[in-house]
């Protein structure tokens, strides 16, 4: 008779994230000895094998894949039973949220505060991540929800948040760097465009905006956050391509650089608060997008950007 019980459930769990089975007792708080044998029973029980081990690790199997990721929502439900029970939704619980590094660090501490204010007893954990990474953290179970653009998770369940514009900064002393209301599409013909990796889907918006312009993005540098391309964009190193809640928070506060708005109907990104399509969406969640939806506007408001 199949039975893993939740204790198991949850030792298969921490065996996956850690990929080692001592890191998993030790953050369990129990002997190695001791977890082997309940993992050693489940995959009895079941069947199959669900982890690999050798000197390398616990590697998981195919197979096990897919138990980890039932057991995960399994896990979930239960979170998502004990917080109903008590009458407060996910916002009696934690959740995990994945989020790209161009907007959590901008948007997370307005919605963070609020959180912590109306409703002490909830939890966040906050992942950053690219856009690759964000779409495998849903599938597996490892995050419960994303923030992240719609049309990269097929398939999941979406609510809209906002739509970004796009900005351009450039170097003080940039040709074209003078007094104007908006810098035009035709403005990056023959301009080296600055963006973050081949991971997050803003290279993929900036690559179309280059194409059309006739300019092209830099390959000789990638960079790895906003902050980044920024300064490069400061060393005349390029035209910087920034999304709107960033200039009105972070770019904005220093004098290295010139922004203005890109006037084109694709430079913009939409962002939307998803999660796994379940059968229902997980309890709080439209609570949860309508104060991400209020704070990204009242900072895309606070500074006009």
């Amino acid at each position: 008779m199949m039975r893993p019980t939740l204790r198991q459930l949850e030792y298969i769990v921490a065996v996956a994230e850690t990929g080692q089975v001592g890191l998993a007792a030790a953050q369990l708080n129990v002997s190695q000895p001791s977890l082997s044998a309940q993992l050693a029973e489940v995959e009895a029980d079941l069947g199959v094998t669900l982890f690999q081990r050798g000197r390398a690790g616990a590697k998981i199997t195919p197979v096990g894949e897919e138990i980890v990721r039932r057991a995960r929502q399994i896990l979930h439900e239960l979170q998502d039973l004990r917080a109903a029970a008590q009458g407060g939704g996910i916002f009696q619980g934690r959740l995990r949220l994945g989020v790209p590094s161009s907007i959590g660090p901008y948007l997370l501490p307005g919605v963070v505060q609020r959180l912590h204010k109306e409703h002490p007893s909830f939890r966040l954990i906050v992942r950053e991540e690219s856009t690759h990474e964000l779409d495998e953290g849903l599938r597996s179970g490892r995050l419960d929800m994303i923030i992240s653009s719609p049309e990269d998770h097929p398939g999941a369940r979406r609510s809209h948040l906002f739509t970004e514009s796009l900005w351009a900064a450039v170097a003080l002393d940039h040709p074209l760097a003078h007094d104007r209301p908006h810098m035009a599409l035709s403005d990056l013909n023959a301009q080296t465009l600055l963006t973050l990796g081949a991971g997050h889907r803003l290279s993929h918006i900036v690559a179309g905006l280059a194409a059309r312009a006739g300019g092209r993005v830099s390959d000789e540098y990638e960079g790895t956050s906003l902050d980044a391309i920024r300064l490069m964009a400061a060393t005349g190193a390029g035209i910087a391509i920034l999304p709107s809640i960033y200039a009105a928070t972070e770019a904005r506060r220093g004098t290295e650089v010139r922004l203005y708005p890109l006037d084109d109907p694709a430079a913009s990104r939409d962002l939307a608060l998803i999660q796994p399509q379940l059968p229902e969406p997980r309890p709080g969640s439209e609570v949860l997008a309508d104060i991400l939806r209020s704070e990204a506007q009242r900072l895309l408001n606070s500074d006009g950007a």
